[in-house]
């Protein structure tokens, strides 16, 4: 009996090899927890997205499917083509989202930029207890922030004479309450980064403090500024709860309760909610790629530019 090995096996020893030499027990249970920490993230939204080319019995069966057989556009049918007998004219949901959290955000940023530069800039008494005061709305539930809120707006609403109600301005506003204060802290702490001395040569060189916003700060902080603008836009694109004491008529709906909507319909069809829920997801998904450079450096960056 011949003890040579074959050429292939003596090839796949010499590769098993090399990665044994390079394989610590350190970095393997690294890339183990690597692995399971992003199929912890990555599966469920595989999931989503595949169950929503799935058929009912694929997705009540017992069995899982992690495949569907075919890739069926009944959902995607449902949400968007108005000959479909249970039309959900999706495509306004996403619309109303949109003109809440594009505002949203672009306030949110304009009003925050002016503030946080004040607190980082000017002097006057009592500036961090009132900047670390603005925070505490977070040790609140929104559930008992949203009560005296629409008590209050609705008082404004009979004074001004405006409906409360299936109003996406009122909307706005109420969500500038949840995204003024932590966009403030971060543009605040991230100003503070930017040298003075910048600042202060602009000033001498005659140049407005408006203008040194406009034409030195802001340059500086435009990673910052795209940070707190998707977060912003990202918390009310999500937002549930606001919407859905805010928003009565259909026609007003938001994605969150247009999916909340669909989900609780008497016959149920979770092909379909799985299917919003991937379009409502995509979005999001896009910015964060996109625009990944600048969230990095927006969160971690810091120190004088230029």
């Amino acid at each position: 009996m011949s003890t040579t090995s074959s050429p292939h096996h003596k090839e796949k020893q010499n590769i098993l090899g090399h990665i044994a030499s390079k394989l610590s027990w350190k970095r393997f249970v690294f890339l183990m927890l690597l692995f399971m920490f992003l199929a912890v993230i990555i599966f469920p939204f595989y999931w989503m997205v595949s169950s929503s080319f799935k058929s009912r019995a694929e997705i009540g069966g017992r069995e899982p499917v992690y495949v569907p057989a075919e890739f069926r556009f009944d959902a995607y049918q449902e949400l968007f083509d108005p000959s479909h007998p249970s039309y959900q004219n999706f495509g306004r949901a996403i619309g109303n989202s949109l003109l809440i959290a594009i505002p949203t955000s672009l306030i949110t940023v304009a009003m925050a930029t002016l503030g946080a530069y004040a607190i980082a800039r000017m002097r006057f008494r009592g500036k961090n207890f009132m900047l670390n005061g603005i925070l505490l709305i977070y040790l609140f539930p929104g559930v008992l922030i949203i009560i005296p809120l629409f008590a209050m707006l609705a008082k404004l609403g009979t004074m001004l004479n405006f409906n409360v109600q299936d109003n996406l301005v009122v909307l706005i506003f109420t969500y500038l309450a949840a995204t003024l204060p932590v966009a403030l802290y971060m543009l605040t702490n991230y100003f503070r980064t930017i040298s003075s001395e910048i600042e202060q040569a602009a000033l001498i060189d005659g140049c407005s403090r408006l203008g040194v916003i406009r034409r030195v700060t802001l340059p500086l902080a435009v990673p910052a500024l795209v940070s707190v603008s998707i977060y912003t836009f990202m918390i009310a694109w999500n937002e549930f709860l606001y919407a859905f004491v805010f928003l009565n008529d259909r026609a007003m709906f938001t994605m969150p309760i247009a999916i909340n909507t669909i989900f609780n319909d008497p016959t149920p069809r979770p092909n379909v909610v799985m299917a919003a829920a991937t379009i409502m997801t995509i979005p999001v998904m896009i910015l964060f790629l996109s625009l990944e450079r600048y969230l990095a450096e927006g969160l971690s960056a810091g120190g004088v530019k230029g």
